[in-house]
């Protein structure tokens, strides 16, 4: 095969534009609005997940910390759409893309850091100088908290992009090798073809967690700083 490995993960463009904004936009035609007074059956299995992640993530946080329900929720289910979209054939994630992730995640980080420094301000400067601190330590232990402070967003952006380009490529890999033995060994040809496919159902559990777990840490640094 000489195709490159990484080609699927380059930036779509048509007609020399790029085409990821449309991408992007594209997840939202998946999550219908209802304004009947019964939904049906798909309406309301989505609306029972949501309401389901929402408390369970949120039931940690005070009134104010509530306040951004709203923003996770669209969060969890904007990053969990690409992820599954992702695994179509012959289509793009855009979740795959460091400066995407970094570009969700350094905002939302900020936001709730600012929102700590704003409303608990003694209590966010004393993470960075535990009680009881010996003197000889206070400058190496400040300098060692800022900076576990400001990896926060990375952390999150980079393991995200980790898991999801990661098990692509893994799919890439077994689908071509499952192409090249078809016509040498049918039968180790199946066991690969097997093991896509469990692959497969495994990307559509890791495209969720992923989701989840993204959401999560944006929601306990929230807890951290309200």
């Amino acid at each position: 095969m000489n195709e490159n490995l990484f080609t699927s993960f380059a930036t779509p463009t048509m007609m020399g534009l790029p085409i990821v904004i449309l991408i992007i936009m594209f997840p939202s035609i998946l999550f219908p609005s209802s304004n009947r007074l019964i939904n049906n059956r798909l309406i309301s299995i989505q609306q029972w997940l949501v309401q389901l992640t929402s408390k369970q993530m949120m039931a940690i946080h005070n009134n104010k910390g509530q306040t951004w329900t709203l923003m996770l929720m669209s969060l969890i289910l904007f990053i969990g759409s690409t992820n599954l979209l992702g695994l179509l054939p012959h289509s793009f994630t855009p979740t795959t893309q460091l400066s995407m992730n970094l570009g969700m995640a350094i905002p939302l980080w900020a936001g709730t850091v600012f929102m700590g420094f704003r409303h608990k301000t003694k209590a966010a400067l004393a993470h960075f100088l535990p009680q009881g601190t010996p003197i000889f330590l206070i400058p190496m232990l400040v300098i060692i908290e800022t900076i576990s402070l400001f990896i926060q967003p990375m952390a999150l952006a980079v393991r995200l992009t980790a898991n999801i380009t990661a098990g692509h490529l893994l799919i890439h890999l077994i689908g071509g090798a499952t192409l090249a033995l078809m016509d040498i060994s049918p039968s180790t040809a199946l066991i690969t073809f097997i093991i896509l496919i469990l692959l497969t159902i495994l990307e559509f559990a890791v495209a969720m967690i992923q989701a989840y777990v993204f959401t999560l840490l944006v929601s306990l640094y929230l807890h951290d700083n309200t």
